[in-house]
C-alpha cells in the first residue's frame, strides 16, 4: 500500500513517522519545496512519551513525483483543505481512499464535495504532538484514534487502515457514528483551544483560575446545547467534566491554537468556535461566549504585527 500524508505539521509528521515503521510505501507531501528537501535529508527527530527516535519517510513537494496512492491522509490546517485536495490531484484517483484527521467540523464535507464518488473517511486523534521546529517533534501524549464513514458503514478499507495503524503503534478503533465522535472532539476543542490562545496558558492551567473556569463552562454549555439540538450522540454524558478531564490529562500540553498564536499564524478558530457561532445563528440559539472567543482570536490574528511581546 502506498500512503501519502498531507501536511508536515505535528500530527502529520507523527503519523508519517509511525507509519514509516511499516513495510508500506509512505510519503509526506509538503507544499514548500525547501522544507521538503530539508526533511528528506534530516528526517524527523522525535522525543517525548514514545522515547527518542528518528522518523524516516519520503518527502516531496511534487505530487507528480509521488504518483498515485492507495490512501491519502489529510493533516493540514482546516482552512487549507480545499487547496490541498486540488494540489494533490495527481496523487488521488478513483481507487484512492481519503482520510481526514483534522480539527473542527466541515472538512469531510469539503473533501466529499471535491471528490464525488470516492471513499472519504473522517477521523479524530487524541495523540498529542508539538512541532518544535521543522524536523523536530515533541510527542506530548498517547491517545486513541477513531475513524469511520459519515454514513456509518464499516468497510474493508477502514478495517485495513485500523489494522495498519494498530500494527505500527497508533491505537485505533472504528466507529459507526463518526459524526458524534467529531462533535465530541469539537466540544473539547471549544472549551480549550481559544482560551489557551487568548491567555497563553497550558491546558492544565485553565483549571487553576476562576475566570477561565467560568468561560470554559459557558462555552462548553453553549456547544452542548447546539449538539443536543442537532441530535448528536456525544461520547460522554457530562461535556464539562470531559473537557476538564482532558485539561488534567494534558496539563503540560500547548494546544494547537496556542501554538499557532505563538508563531503568529492563522488559527482554526472558524472551524471550532466558529462552527458553534454559525450553528447558533442558524438554529436561533444564543452563543455569546463563543461569539466573544471567536472575535478575540480573530482580533489576535489580525493584530500580530502590532503585538507587544
Amino acid at each position: 500500500m502506498k500512503i501519502v500524508i498531507a501536511g508536515p505539521g505535528a500530527i502529520g509528521s507523527l503519523f508519517a513517522s509511525y507509519l514509516g515503521k511499516s513495510k508500506q510505501e509512505i510519503w509526506l507531501l509538503d507544499k514548500h519545496k525547501a522544507r521538503a528537501e530539508k526533511l528528506s535529508q534530516s528526517g524527523i527527530a522525535i522525543s517525548g512519551v514514545s522515547g527518542t527516535w528518528q522518523g524516516r519517510v519520503r518527502v516531496s513537494a511534487n505530487p507528480e513525483e509521488i504518483g498515485k496512492s492507495d490512501l491519502f491522509i489529510v493533516c493540514v490546517k482546516s482552512y487549507d483543505t480545499r487547496e490541498v485536495i486540488n494540489y494533490a490531484r495527481p496523487i488521488i484517483d478513483m481507487n484512492c481512499s481519503v482520510l481526514t484527521l483534522q480539527n473542527g467540523i466541515g472538512n469531510v464535507e469539503i473533501i466529499s464535495e471535491l471528490l464525488r464518488g470516492q471513499s472519504v473517511f473522517a477521523g479524530t486523534t487524541s495523540q498529542g504532538a508539538n512541532l518544535v521546529e521543522t524536523g523536530i517533534l515533541r510527542h506530548a501524549g498517547f491517545g486513541e484514534t477513531i475513524i469511520g464513514r459519515i454514513d456509518g458503514k464499516l468497510t474493508s478499507e477502514l478495517r485495513e487502515i485500523r489494522q495498519l495503524f494498530n500494527q505500527v503503534g497508533i491505537p485505533t478503533r472504528l466507529s459507526r457514528d463518526i459524526k458524534g465522535v467529531l462533535w465530541s472532539k469539537l466540544i473539547i476543542n471549544v472549551g480549550i483551544n481559544a482560551l489557551t490562545g487568548i491567555t497563553h496558558l497550558k491546558n492544565g492551567q485553565l483549571l487553576e483560575f476562576e475566570g477561565t473556569q467560568a468561560i470554559m463552562r459557558q462555552a462548553v454549555s453553549e456547544a452542548a446545547k447546539i449538539a443536543k439540538r442537532k441530535r448528536m450522540k456525544l461520547q460522554f454524558d457530562d461535556p464539562l467534566a470531559k473537557v476538564e478531564a482532558v485539561c488534567s490529562a494534558t496539563a503540560n500540553n500547548i494546544s494547537s491554537m496556542f501554538a499557532d498564536v505563538l508563531k503568529k499564524k492563522r488559527t482554526e478558530i472558524d472551524f471550532i468556535n466558529g462552527v458553534i457561532v454559525r450553528q447558533g445563528q442558524s438554529l436561533g440559539i444564543p452563543v455569546p461566549v463563543n461569539c466573544l472567543l471567536l472575535d478575540l482570536i480573530r482580533t489576535i490574528e489580525s493584530s500580530y504585527s502590532l503585538r507587544i511581546d
